[in-house]
C-alpha cells in the first residue's frame, strides 16, 4: 500500500473566507467548490510530507500548515498588503530555508518558507 494524497482540513464556520489568503494571494486552485467544503490546491506535482514537532523551530509555536512557496519575499509583500497578521517576521533560519508565520482567516499559523 502506499499513500496517495495528504490533505490538511481546517474547520471554518464560512469556507469561503479562505479564497483571499489561499487562492488570491498565494495562488492555488479551487479545485471543489460546494456548500460546505473548498478544496484548494495546485496541478502541479508535489511532495507528499508530515511532519510531528515539539516546537516551529528557533522557539517559534508548531505551525498548522507549512505552504513553500518560489517567492517567500513576494508572500509577505501580499499577506502584509492584505493586513493578515504575521506572527513571526521574515527569517532566514540555519537549516537553509526563509519564512514566516502569519495567521489565516481561521485562525491558524501558517508558516510560509522558500528553500535557499
Amino acid at each position: 500500500m502506499k499513500v496517495k494524497r495528504v490533505v490538511a482540513n481546517i474547520a471554518a464556520k464560512k469556507v469561503a473566507s479562505a479564497k483571499r489568503f489561499y487562492q488570491d494571494i498565494l495562488g492555488l486552485d479551487l479545485l471543489m467548490d460546494m456548500d460546505w467544503i473548498h478544496t484548494y490546491g495546485s496541478s502541479s506535482k508535489m511532495t507528499v510530507q508530515l511532519s510531528i514537532m515539539t516546537e516551529g523551530g528557533s522557539g517559534t509555536e508548531v505551525p498548522a500548515l507549512s505552504i513553500e512557496v518560489d517567492d517567500v519575499e513576494e508572500a509577505f509583500r501580499r499577506m502584509k498588503k492584505a493586513r493578515f497578521k504575521i506572527l513571526y517576521p521574515l527569517t532566514e533560519e540555519p537549516w537553509g530555508v526563509r519564512r514566516f508565520f502569519v495567521r489565516d482567516p481561521f485562525g491558524q499559523t501558517v508558516n510560509i518558507l522558500e528553500h535557499l
